[in-house]
C-alpha cells in the first residue's frame, strides 16, 4: 500500500527483464496460475529500521524466509518462503535494484585464455602487468631481517615524537610505539629493502632522509577520536553499506578510507568489547514468546443469515438448489466455488464479494488471490463483475452497464480528398475493393 503503483509497474518490468536474463527453463514451464502466485512472493527490501516495544510481541503471528536468489518452484512449495530482488527507500520513494545482486550471464563473466602448452611462450610483456614486491632468493638471513625491522620500528617512533600532531594523539612512548609496530611500518620497511637491492646501509640510509625520519601512517591513525564516533554511529545505522556512510556521515573521508579503516578498526579491542556486548544483549533477550488465544470475533466473517438471497457479488442470479443452504448460490472470487465452512467479506462492502476460508487464508498471507485476472491470465469462465483492472464491480443487472460504450468520432476530410474520390472512378473502384479487400490494398472507409 506504501509503494505507487508506477513503481508497481517498474517491478514488474524488471521481474520479466530477469526473467529473460536468466533464460530459466523451468519458468518458461510454469503454469500461469504458479505465474501469477509467484509474484505474491516477491517482497522489497528496504533499509528503514523500526524499534517496536516488547508489548507488541503478543502480535507475533510466525517466521519467514527470504532470500535474494529467483527460485521458482522452491518458492512455490514451502509456504512461508519469500524472495526479493529491488530495494524500495521511502524518503525518495524509488525502487532500484540490490546492489548485491549477482550478475549472470556471458556479458558478466571474464573470457578464460585456453592454456599455454609447455613450451610455449606467453608473448605478453609481464613486467606491465604485475610488478615484483619481494625477492626470496635475496642474500639476507632471517636474523638480519627481524634487527632491520627493529630500526624502522624505532625511526618510526621517533618520527611521531617529533610530529606535533602525533604528540598530541599519542602522548605516551608507549602508544608512540605500538603506533609504529602496525603492519604500514613494516611493510614500507620491506618496500624500502627490496627497492635498494637488500643491501642494508643503503635501506636504513633511506629510512632517514635529508628532510628528517620517514613517518608512515594508517587509517587508524589518521582518524580523529571523533571521526571514529561518527562512524562506529554510521556502522549502527546503516551497516556496511559504505557508500551511505561516506554520504551522510563522513562526507570528507574517500571511500577507500572508510573501507580500510572498517577492516583495521575490527582489529581492534574496541569492536572485540562492542561485539560481546551485543552477544550478551542477545542472550538476555526473551527466549520464548507466549501468544495468548485470540478470541475476537473478525468483522469479515460471514453468517449465513447475513447473506442476501439471489445475489452474486452484487449481480442479480437465480437462487440456489432447492434444499441449499441461503446463499450457496454466490461463487468465491478467488477460486469460484460454491461450497465452504466459512466465507468471508472481500472488497467494500457495497461490492457484496466473498471469499472462502481456503482463500481468505491466503489474501491475508500473500496479499493476492489465487486465480490470476484477465490481465495476467485466462480465468475459468467469464465473469461480467470483473473491472479491467480485476476490480469487483456492481451493477444492477442492465446490459447497457454490462458493455462499456465506444466513443464516437467525426472524420472531416479536406477539400483535395473529396476531389480525389471522383477522379480515376473507372480505374479505382472503392466501393469493389471494400468488398474484396486483400492484403496489398490498404483502403480507409470515410463513408
Amino acid at each position: 500500500r506504501d509503494i505507487a503503483t508506477t513503481l508497481i509497474a517498474l517491478a514488474d518490468k524488471h521481474a520479466r527483464e530477469m526473467e529473460e536474463e536468466m533464460e530459466n527453463p523451468e519458468m518458461v514451464d510454469l503454469p500461469e496460475k504458479q505465474k501469477h502466485q509467484l509474484r505474491h512472493r516477491e517482497l522489497f527490501l528496504s533499509r528503514q529500521l523500526e524499534s517496536l516495544p516488547r508489548l507488541t510481541q503478543k502480535h507475533i503471528q510466525g517466521l519467514c524466509l527470504e532470500a535474494s536468489l529467483f527460485q521458482n518452484r522452491c518458492l512455490l512449495v514451502l509456504q512461508d518462503a519469500f524472495f526479493y530482488s529491488l530495494v524500495y527507500d521511502p524518503q525518495q520513494k524509488t525502487l532500484l535494484a540490490d546492489k548485491g545482486e549477482i550478475r549472470v550471464g556471458n556479458k558478466y563473466q571474464a573470457d578464460i585464455t585456453d592454456l599455454l602448452k609447455e613450451g610455449e611462450d606467453d608473448g605478453r610483456e609481464l613486467e606491465k602487468l604485475e610488478e615484483k614486491v619481494w625477492d626470496p632468493s635475496h642474500p639476507l638471513t632471517e636474523k638480519q631481517i627481524d634487527q632491520f625491522l627493529v630500526v624502522a620500528r624505532s625511526v618510526g617512533t621517533f618520527a611521531r615524537a617529533l610530529d606535533c600532531s602525533s604528540s598530541v594523539r599519542q602522548p605516551s612512548l608507549h602508544m608512540s610505539a605500538a603506533a609504529a609496530s602496525r603492519d604500514i611500518t613494516l611493510f614500507h620497511a620491506m618496500d624500502t629493502l627490496h627497492k635498494n637491492g637488500y643491501d642494508m646501509t643503503r635501506a636504513i640510509a633511506a629510512l632517514v632522509p635529508q628532510g628528517g625520519p620517514v613517518l608512515c601512517r594508517d587509517e587508524m591513525e589518521e582518524w580523529s577520536a571523533s571521526e571514529a564516533n561518527l562512524f562506529e554511529e554510521a556502522l549502527e545505522k546503516y551497516g556496511k553499506d559504505f557508500t551511505d556512510i561516506q554520504q551522510d556521515f563522513l562526507p570528507w573521508k574517500s571511500l577507500t578510507s572508510i573501507i580500510e579503516y572498517y577492516y583495521m578498526w575490527k582489529t581492534t579491542d574496541r569492536y572485540v568489547q562492542q561485539k560481546r556486548l551485543k552477544a550478551a544483549e542477545a542472550e538476555s533477550k526473551l527466549k520464548q514468546v507466549y501468544i495468548p488465544n485470540y478470541n475476537k470475533p473478525n468483522p469479515n466473517q460471514l453468517s449465513m443469515n447475513s447473506v442476501k438471497p439471489g445475489l452474486v457479488n452484487g449481480a442479480g442470479v437465480l437462487p440456489g438448489a432447492p434444499g441449499q443452504p441461503v446463499g450457496l448460490g454466490r461463487a468465491c472470487e478467488s477460486c469460484y466455488t460454491t461450497s465452504s465452512y466459512q466465507w468471508y467479506s472481500w472488497g467494500p462492502p457495497n461490492m457484496q464479494c466473498r471469499l472462502c476460508a481456503s482463500c481468505w487464508t491466503y489474501w491475508k498471507k500473500y496479499g493476492g488471490l489465487k486465480m490470476p485476472t484477465r490481465l495476467d491470465g485466462e480465468r475459468p469462465g467469464p465473469n461480467r463483475n470483473m473491472s479491467p483492472h480485476g476490480l469487483p464491480m456492481r451493477h444492477s443487472g442492465s446490459p447497457k452497464f454490462a458493455v462499456k460504450t465506444r466513443q464516437a468520432f467525426y472524420l472531416q476530410t479536406s477539400q483535395l480528398t473529396k476531389a480525389a474520390r471522383r477522379v480515376c472512378q473507372d480505374l479505382l473502384r472503392s466501393r469493389y475493393l471494400c468488398y474484396r479487400n486483400s492484403n496489398k490494398t490498404k483502403l480507409c472507409i470515410y463513408e
